[in-house]
């Protein structure tokens, strides 16, 4: 390998070696992407969902929630929206539901409320614009990365295909040159004869993996656009919510200042292993359906 770095700086040069890499970087790209624009976001999603549990002195509603998580989106139909994906949030972070005497369904997370650097009091003003508002350096709402067919400006782009199709005309032409000899093929034209195929799959394969992905960008790129319209909807019902879920958020607001959650209250634990992690979230599913 640093022989043959070494043999192209000597016959090329360093401009035009850098050229040369620059552009197989640009090849790649074009056909092959990338890479996923939302690796490690994973983290960044429970960090965030993490910092609001805490901020909120370890107690909230499963609509404060929904921006972060994968919601589908609000129905008007519905009277009451399924809470079924708080299931994930409850297992990461050890929490549990409880029922308030209006008979909305809180959820309390005793170890984000043990961590809590205070227990701020008289919050309930703070509901609706102003609540999102008071929460400093937490985002409305958990927002995923599209992808993007190349990184490559268009020039570059245009300079790839360009180069494509000149290499896919290049090998019709061989093909068909091929085709007119008459005699046995042999030495250097047998050789070419022979490798044909593979030059011809390349050429077709120039082309062939970019439009697929294209088409599988688009499906991706639709599926986040759904999911962060229904994110910043439910966002959007915090700051201006309704009467129904503006007492849901007052209770949770003076749950937080009188709450007291003792460890013995602590419904799920770490110490638990996956069969039964399975197990509890069926059981999850189960107390949801009574309390609704």
């Amino acid at each position: 390998m640093f022989f043959f770095a070494w043999k192209l700086f000597t016959n090329f040069g360093c401009d035009r070696t850098m050229q040369v890499i620059i552009l197989t970087f640009q090849v790649f790209s074009f056909v092959f992407g990338d890479g996923d624009p939302n690796q490690g976001l994973e983290e960044e999603r429970w960090k965030l969902i993490g910092q609001y549990i805490s901020s909120n002195g370890g107690v909230v509603t499963a609509e404060e929630l929904a921006p972060f998580l994968d919601v589908p989106p609000l129905d008007s139909n519905k009277e009451q929206d399924e809470e079924s994906y708080i299931l994930p949030v409850l297992l990461r972070f050890q929490g549990h539901p409880e029922v308030d005497e209006q008979g909305n369904i809180l959820y309390l997370f005793p170890s984000l409320q043990r961590t809590a650097s205070s227990r701020r009091i008289g919050r309930k003003e703070y509901v609706g614009t102003r609540l999102a508002q008071s929460i400093i350096g937490i985002d409305r709402y958990f927002k995923e990365q599209k992808w993007k067919f190349s990184k490559s400006n268009p020039s570059q782009r245009a300079l790839v295909v360009g180069l494509g199709a000149l290499n896919l005309f290049g090998v019709i032409i061989l093909g068909v040159m091929l085709k007119d000899v008459t005699t046995m093929p042999r030495g250097l034209i047998s050789l070419v004869s022979q490798l044909l195929p593979l030059l011809q799959a390349y050429a077709a394969s120039f082309f062939a993996i970019p439009c697929f992905r294209w088409l599988q960008l688009l499906r991706t790129n639709n599926e986040i656009t759904k999911r962060n319209e229904a994110r910043l909807e439910r966002a959007r019902a915090l700051e201006l919510p309704n009467p129904s879920l503006r007492r849901k958020l007052l209770s949770a607001r003076d749950m937080e200042s009188q709450k007291v959650i003792r460890p013995e209250e602590i419904v799920y634990t770490t110490r638990n292993d996956i069969m039964d992690q399975d197990y509890e979230e069926k059981e999850w599913d189960r107390r949801f359906k009574e309390l609704e």
